[in-house]
C-alpha cells in the first residue's frame, strides 16, 4: 500500500471520521480508521458498531492495499505536518509517512479484523438541501436527551410525507418540531427514529461550503446519508414507535404575546441569576392591560429580581413558571427578531414560535409550584 497526497486532504478526511472511533478495550480495532487504498483513490473508514463513515481522500495512488491505525493518534499527528504533500506506504505492520522534514513509523492492526460497514441498497433516494437539514437538525437535536429506560425518545423522530419531512424531538419536558419542504417523493408515509449520535455526525459533516443537496436512502431498519459522493455515513435506526406527541401540542390558548427575542433572552439570563439551584424557576408574567411581559425570580439566600419589557398581546392575563434552561434553549435556536409565545394556564404547555414561520415550533411544560 502507498500514496501521495497533500496534508489539507488527509487531514480533511480524517476529520470526517475520527469522530465515529470507539474507544473500545473489548474490541481495538474499533479505535483503528481503515486506509482502503484503490485505483480510484483513498478510502478512510471507522465505525462503533452502530454507525459507519467513510469518505474519499483524494491523492496519487502508487500501490492498492488497505491497513487500520489508531484514528485519534493519525488524527492529531496529520494536523501537526507541515501543508505540504505526504506520502504514506506500508510497511511491514507499520505504516511509514514522510512530509517534509519528518519520517515517521506508526504501528497499527490488519485489516482483516475490521468490522465490515453495511452496504445499503440505494432505491428511493430522498435530496435534502444541506442547509435546510442543518437548520432544522440545530432547531430539534437539543431537545433529545440519552435516556436508556426510554430508547424510543433517545433519537429524532423523521416523517417523510407528500414531500414533507418532519423532525421532532422530546425529552418529555420539552419538544421541539421542525418541518421542511423536500423534492424527493417516497411515496407512502415513512416514520424512523434516528439515534441522536448519529445526527450529531451528520451535523458534523454538514460544512456550510456543502451547496449541494445530502441524499437520504432508508433500507432494513437502516439509514444512509451521502453527501457529495464523498462522505457515506450507514447508521441503525431506533426500533420501537415514537410517542404521538401531536396530543401535547396546543390547540387553542387563551393569552398571546408577540416579543423580541434578544430581549426576552436578555431578561430570562439576567433574572435566572436570582432562581433557586436545582429547580431553575423563573415565573413570566404576561399582562394584557400594560402591554408587557414580567419575568421574575426569587432565592431567599441571594435576592430577588423584577424585570420588564413592553410587548404586543393579545388576550387576557397569564403566568406560568419556566425551567429557565429550557426557555433559553427554545429562544436561542428560534433563528429569527421576533417570536410568539402562547399560554393557556399556569399547568397546561407553553408553546413558542418565530413570527411568520409555521414551519417551527417549541413546546415547555411549566414547573408545578
Amino acid at each position: 500500500m502507498k500514496f501521495i497526497c497533500t496534508q489539507e486532504n488527509f487531514y480533511k478526511g480524517l476529520l470526517r471520521v475520527v469522530n465515529v472511533a470507539n474507544k473500545s478495550t473489548a474490541l481495538p480495532i474499533l479505535n483503528n480508521v481503515l486506509i482502503k487504498v484503490e485505483n480510484s483513490g483513498i478510502i478512510l473508514s471507522t465505525t462503533n458498531l452502530e454507525i459507519g463513515i467513510k469518505t474519499m481522500v483524494r491523492g496519487k495512488v502508487e500501490k492498492e492495499g488497505e491497513f487500520t491505525i489508531q484514528a485519534k493518534l493519525l488524527f492529531d499527528f496529520i494536523g501537526f505536518l507541515p501543508k505540504e504533500n505526504i506520502e504514506v506506504e506500508l510497511i511491514e505492520q507499520s505504516l511509514h509517512i514522510t512530509c517534509q522534514n519528518y519520517k515517521t513509523n506508526i504501528k497499527g492492526l490488519p485489516s482483516t479484523d475490521f468490522p465490515v460497514i453495511p452496504e445499503i441498497i440505494k432505491n428511493k433516494q430522498i435530496n435534502i438541501k444541506v442547509k435546510d437539514l442543518k437548520q432544522a437538525l440545530s432547531q430539534v437535536m437539543f431537545t433529545v436527551t440519552q435516556d436508556e429506560s426510554r430508547p424510543e425518545i433517545s433519537g429524532v423522530l423523521m416523517n417523510f410525507s407528500n414531500k414533507i419531512l418532519t423532525l421532532a424531538g422530546t425529552d418529555s419536558y420539552r419538544l421541539a418540531e421542525k418541518k421542511l419542504k423536500i423534492e424527493s417523493e417516497i411515496g407512502e408515509e415513512t416514520k424512523i427514529i434516528v439515534p441522536l449520535k448519529t445526527l450529531q455526525e451528520v451535523f458534523r459533516i454538514l460544512t456550510d461550503e456543502a451547496e449541494k443537496d445530502i441524499s437520504v436512502y432508508i433500507n432494513n431498519n437502516q439509514i444512509l446519508f451521502q453527501l457529495n459522493s464523498e462522505v457515506e455515513l450507514v447508521s441503525r435506526l431506533i426500533e420501537g414507535n415514537y410517542p404521538d406527541y401531536q396530543q401535547i401540542i396546543p390547540t387553542s390558548h387563551k393569552t398571546q404575546a408577540k416579543f423580541s427575542v434578544v430581549e426576552m433572552i436578555k431578561v430570562v439570563k439576567s433574572t435566572a441569576l436570582f432562581c433557586k439551584p436545582g429547580i431553575n424557576d423563573i415565573k413570566t408574567i404576561i399582562e394584557a392591560d400594560k402591554k408587557e411581559i414580567i419575568v421574575t425570580a426569587t432565592n431567599s439566600a441571594v435576592g430577588d429580581n423584577i424585570a420588564k419589557f413592553e410587548s404586543e398581546i393579545n388576550g387576557e392575563k397569564n403566568e406560568v413558571v419556566f425551567n429557565y434552561r429550557y426557555l433559553l434553549d427554545g429562544l436561542n435556536n428560534l433563528a429569527v427578531k421576533e417570536a410568539i409565545i402562547e399560554l393557556t394556564n399556569e399547568s397546561s404547555p407553553g408553546l413558542i414560535k418565530p413570527v411568520g414561520d409555521d414551519s417551527y415550533l417549541y413546546i415547555i411544560m411549566p414547573i408545578r409550584q
